[in-house]
């Protein structure tokens, strides 16, 4: 699916735009992240012009009103696609306070929808399993990345999928009842997600599903579904709440062996120390 949101639209006709119409454009470029919430008069005001200009601006672009433009930007957000511009006030307290308000609001939700056992319950999976597949494409590999490192702390074969370059399926041909896929499905997921969690569903191997409410659907192939929310006032989807869900959930698993946990720990430090490979902290 391809979306042309409406910043693209701006840019693509900039230069044929009227003083007037380029004022209102570059106002409505600083705050993408707010127009889901303006009407035409709101905006005119803001932005200094009149409503005639804005609405003509719509027009330009493609849109009948100003209800059609909100209805566009809400739609851009839940896609996940970046929704806002560089303006001025995103570095202001005002601005500060709400990015701070919105990520405790999203670590609450994630807690709240963990606190019914799943998440101990994934963490004893995951610790358990012969084999454990983190997958992460797109968006949701740094917290794939993250997550293998952790589990690697306290356990062996943990390996993260695919590796650059590469297909999923070797990843998946070993995979059996005795293993585990961490499966990370944040939204604007590559093509094929579903086909690769009814994959890992058909071969009996059990999945913990970690992502954002779009990913619903697919919940069902699922031992152990995690949902976490992503929301954001600004301009690109926040995955703050997510990493710290990774770091509960690889604090469980280490919980779950603590004996094993610490031994390997033990050794990974001495291999630390006979490979000098990390700076003396003192």
């Amino acid at each position: 699916m391809t979306v042309v949101n409406i910043g693209q639209r701006i840019d693509g006709q900039y230069g044929e735009l009227s003083p007037q119409e380029q004022r209102a454009a570059d106002f409505i470029l600083d705050h993408l992240s707010d127009l889901a919430v303006y009407n035409a008069s709101e905006l005119a005001r803001l932005s200094g012009v009149s409503k005639a200009t804005v609405s003509r601006l719509f027009r330009r672009l493609g849109f009948q009103d100003s209800a059609e433009v909100r209805e566009h930007a809400r739609a851009l957000r839940s896609y996940g696609s970046p929704v806002g511009g560089p303006g001025a006030s995103a570095g202001t307290p005002s601005r500060l306070a709400a990015h701070v308000e919105a990520e405790q609001e999203n670590l609450r939700r994630m807690l709240v929808g963990v606190e019914d056992g799943r998440l101990d319950e994934a963490s004893r999976l995951i610790a358990s399993a012969r084999h454990v597949l983190v997958i992460g494409m797109r968006n949701s590999y740094p917290l794939a990345l993250h997550l293998r490192e952790q589990l690697m702390q306290s356990r062996d074969r943990v390996t993260l999928g695919p590796v650059p370059g590469q297909s999923i399926g070797e990843d998946l041909a070993e995979l059996g009842p005795r293993d585990a896929v961490v499966l990370f499905g944040f939204r604007r997921r590559a093509a094929g997600f579903a086909q690769l969690a009814q994959a890992i569903q058909r071969r009996g191997v059990p999945l913990v599903l970690i992502a954002d409410s779009s990913a619903r659907r697919h919940s069902d192939k699922a031992t152990h579904w995690l949902e976490c929310p992503i929301d954001s006032v600004s301009a690109f989807d926040s995955y703050a709440a997510a990493m710290s869900l990774v770091n509960l959930l690889a604090t469980g698993a280490m919980g779950a062996h603590v004996r094993e946990s610490r031994t390997r720990i033990a050794a990974i430090t001495s291999a630390y120390e006979d490979l000098d490979e990390l700076e003396v902290p003192w």
